[in-house]
């Protein structure tokens, strides 16, 4: 016999451990997988069979739908009434039944089907098993191991399934080895050729949500919140935050007691990666200027028509409110959701000082002048 049927169906159990399936899925895909080897020996591709195995000693039993007519036509599909109601007394035209057929062994052939369709479904079945595990954790952190780190793609083991997570989704300078255990923000489930490929990432805005979720516990209860978040993964993130709490503080909330919590972050992170964490603000004005912190601003004019704003900062204050390569200001315009112009406030200029003409100085007398008009100074006074 080319399929030992005891031994497969003794199989069955330790087959459903190893592959962390319920042992009556695997009793089903193996039944079905009998049942196609059954039409390719006994009858037709085409015929509906049924098929149970007994897992205690292997017995097969087939079980063939057919059709009940007047006079049969093709006897591969359909019965006469006759013969259907020895089976089934109450037997109606229209109706099925099924025949009842012992089987005892198979081919070659059909017992290579079997197992191939065997495997076939396994592997389907693992699939949906790690889907349905998987589906729920979207949008979650968890822990991961890296076992390859294949040109720009790492691929990360997260127990029952692989993860891969692209370039794009990695934190800038970061290094992955093969055994570095890492936390990992499960994007995406997708459904592949190969089975079900989950994505990760680590330079993802919603991987920094969910860190500081596991560090701010008033999160849970909506006292604080996280409004926004821009990233650069590996260089600098900026976080709107609010508090729905009268006399709490968003911003210490999330720094915590001596820098604590955003130390937690960043220590996930790479303490490579700046963090600011500003106030958000429904007034839009106040929230750019918030955003563009540390810098100094004095004037916010907005267009909503085009979401633009330009933002007039002190001439001192322009290089840090553009930031290095102009980080600072393309953060803050993703945080407000406006393109922001920064202009430098021009310095006044000073008033023109009015040259004062000097007075001429008299010339001097010559000496005979001199002596002459002392003279007739002392006689005016004689007299």
């Amino acid at each position: 016999m080319e399929l030992d049927m005891k031994g497969l169906a003794l199989a069955v159990k330790t087959i459903a451990e190893e592959k962390n399936l319920p042992e009556e899925t695997v009793q089903e895909i193996v039944e079905q997988a009998l049942a196609a080897a059954y039409r390719r020996d006994y009858g037709d591709r085409e015929q509906e069979v049924r098929v149970t195995m007994n897992l205690n000693n292997g017995d097969v039993d087939a079980y063939v739908s057919k059709e009940v007519v007047e006079v049969p036509g093709d006897e591969r599909f359909e019965i006469s009434l006759g013969n259907a109601q020895v089976i089934r007394k109450n037997a109606a035209i229209g109706e099925s039944v099924e025949i009842h057929e012992k089987v005892e062994d198979f081919g070659r052939v059909a017992a290579q089907t079997a197992k191939q369709v065997i495997l076939q479904r396994l592997r389907e079945a693992e699939r949906e098993i790690v889907m349905a595990e998987y589906d729920d954790k979207i949008g979650t952190i968890i822990n991961g191991l890296v076992t390859r780190v294949e040109g720009m793609i790492v691929r990360i083991d997260l127990g029952k399934a692989q993860g891969i997570m692209p370039k794009s989704e990695q934190i800038q300078g970061e290094r992955y080895y093969p055994g570095q255990r890492l936390k990992v923000y499960l994007k995406d489930v997708e459904r592949g050729f190969r089975g079900p490929q989950l994505v990760v990432s680590r330079g993802s805005s919603e991987f920094i949500r969910d860190l500081f979720r596991n560090e701010v516990p008033e999160m849970e209860n909506n006292m604080v919140e996280i409004k926004a978040i821009s990233r650069e993964a590996g260089v600098r993130s900026k976080i709107a935050v609010s508090s729905s709490v009268p006399g709490v503080d968003p911003v210490g909330t999330f720094v915590g007691g001596h820098g604590t919590r955003v130390n937690a972050v960043m220590s996930e992170i790479g303490e490579q990666e700046k963090i600011d964490i500003v106030v958000h603000d429904d007034d839009t004005k106040t929230y750019i200027i918030n955003a563009l912190s540390p810098t100094k601003v004095d004037k916010v004019d907005i267009d909503e028509a085009t979401k633009k704003a330009t933002v007039t900062v002190p001439e001192d204050q322009l290089s840090i409110a553009i930031g290095k390569s102009g980080q600072n200001v393309r953060l803050a315009s993703k945080l407000t959701g406006y393109d922001l112009d920064i202009t430098a406030e021009e310095a006044k200029k000073p008033e023109p000082v009015q040259a004062i003409e000097p007075k001429p100085m008299p010339r001097l007398k010559r000496k005979e002048q001199l002596e002459s008009s002392l003279l007739e100074a002392i006689e005016e006074h004689g007299e």
